[in-house]
């Protein structure tokens, strides 16, 4: 357990006659109150429990006091809680609370076998580490990093988690695909420099549906951003289709993947698309007539104004047959803006303007769940050496994304934060102070009395009642 000893005063600015001090000796005291709700979630999803079971723990059992679930539990909601390092929680390891989300019997540690660890419930950050860092080859002999984890079942895991959240088949889905940058910042393995985000970065690829993640697959950055698109989309579409045989699927993404080997792929394996194709000389030679219509609408109104026409086209060399474009001709005040896109959607489907407006553009939406992983959920935290360990960094950010997302969805629907980002939730939801009593037969949660949130809070818990325990 810490040291013993008087805690240190700290004198802070007085009130009227009274004086203000405070000190570190509170005991029991959580800031991290609202991750009971996490475990909630993750007990009737099972999403950490399936997390664990991608990995291969070769660990003796008679030396093990923390679990491969543990381990796994304690890094995703560490991500989820806002601690982004491995070295935050050397910290958190004195924590009960964040003990008992983890599902620890001993939440004070007590228990531990070796003196020093005696009031550390948790892993240190140096355990953690090994979890991150053990190579693919290793096994028994091993000296310390023993615990393997398997890129085809972690890949799989997104994909169940997806297909498990519908009650029913839907009649339609679209799988958003995109790229970002991640910048690196050392010299970590397969770093290359790209010349549009002007850094030296990765390129991680990923394939959202609405709020769901199926696909977080970090790759160097010296490709192109389609690269890899037609296998990992011929993956998902095999694993949908196993599950829903009847459903419409829909690949939609920005200009960076209309690629024919991508678009050739759907047209011969019933699959739709809906991509950005890049403006080039024939194609706005082409909407002459209709730019030429929106901007004397324009000079006419002095509003934007917008011509949808459709027609078919093929390139000059890298097309391999003549595709179906949507045309957009749109004056602004600072001129005109013409926008493409290349689809294979019959011409009933909807008409040009609504595939336009509707259909395409919703796949801006894509970028906030983007956002919310690299900017709520540190998913460009991929710091160390090798690229199979930065690439576990992004699958359990991707994880956390997964459970705040199920938090979310579930949960707080019919609350103020029903629509919230994960930096909203965590901060307005999980940021809660409490005060942890533990006695023989129950632990107490005192949460803070002025918290803002209370009634989303008790709906959050009051949704999550109507879902049964899954472990």
């Amino acid at each position: 357990m810490k040291t013993e000893c008087t805690p240190l005063r700290i004198e802070f600015k007085g009130l009227g006659r009274r004086k203000v001090q405070g000190a570190f000796d509170g005991g029991h005291i959580s800031s991290d109150g609202g991750a009971v709700l996490l475990r909630e979630v993750d007990l009737r999803l099972g999403i950490t429990e399936r997390l664990a079971g991608c990995f291969t723990d070769h660990r003796g059992a008679e030396l093990i006091e923390h679990s491969v679930l543990d381990l796994v539990r304690q890094r995703v909601y560490g991500i989820a809680l806002g601690y982004e390092d491995l070295n935050d929680h050397d910290d958190l390891k004195w924590d009960p609370l964040l003990a008992l989300a983890l599902g620890k019997g001993d939440v004070e540690g007590k228990a531990r076998r070796r003196q020093r660890d005696r009031g550390k419930a948790l892993a240190s950050s140096s355990t953690l580490n090994r979890l991150e860092l053990t190579p693919a080859q290793a096994d028994r002999r091993s000296r310390y990093k023993k615990i393997v984890h398997h890129p085809e079942k972690l890949e799989a895991l997104f994909v169940d988690v997806f297909l498990d959240s519908f009650k029913r088949a839907p009649k339609e889905i679209v799988l958003d695909f995109d790229a970002t940058d991640d910048p690196v910042h050392g010299d970590q393995e397969g770093k290359f420099f790209h010349g549009y985000y002007g850094c030296y970065c990765y390129l991680p690829l990923y394939v959202t549906c609405g709020d769901h993640l199926l696909v977080a697959k970090l790759r160097t950055s010296d490709r192109d951003a389609a690269d890899g698109a037609p296998e990992v989309l011929a993956y998902l579409v095999q694993r949908i289709r196993a599950r829903w045989p009847k459903v419409r699927i829909i690949a939609r993404g920005d200009s960076g993947f209309a690629r024919d080997a991508l678009m050739a792929w759907c047209e011969s394996h019933r699959v739709y698309y809906l991509l950005g194709l890049a403006r080039n000389s024939r194609l706005l030679k082409t909407i002459g007539k209709e730019l030429m219509q929106a901007r004397e609408q324009f000079e006419r109104t002095q509003h934007a104004s917008r011509v949808f026409t459709h027609f078919h086209y093929r390139t000059l060399k890298s097309w391999s047959r003549s595709r179906r474009v949507i045309a957009k001709a749109e004056h602004l005040a600072k001129g005109a803006n013409p926008r493409f896109i290349v689809t294979n959607l019959p011409q009933a489907y909807a008409e040009p303007k609504r595939l336009y407006e509707k259909h395409y553009c919703a796949r801006g939406d894509m970028e906030n769940r983007i956002k919310e992983q690299q900017l709520d959920l540190f998913a460009d935290r991929t710091s160390t050496h090798t690229m199979r360990a930065n690439q576990l960094r992004l699958w359990f950010s991707s994880t956390a994304y997964v459970l705040m997302s199920a938090l979310r969805r579930i949960a707080l629907k019919g609350t103020q934060l029903a629509k919230a980002t994960c930096g909203t939730i965590r901060l307005k939801l999980l940021k809660i102070g409490a005060h942890i009593k533990i006695s023989t037969r129950r632990i107490l949660i005192h949460f803070a009395s002025a918290c803002p949130y209370q009634d989303a809070f008790h709906h959050a818990w009051g949704n999550l009642q109507h879902y049964p325990l899954r472990c």
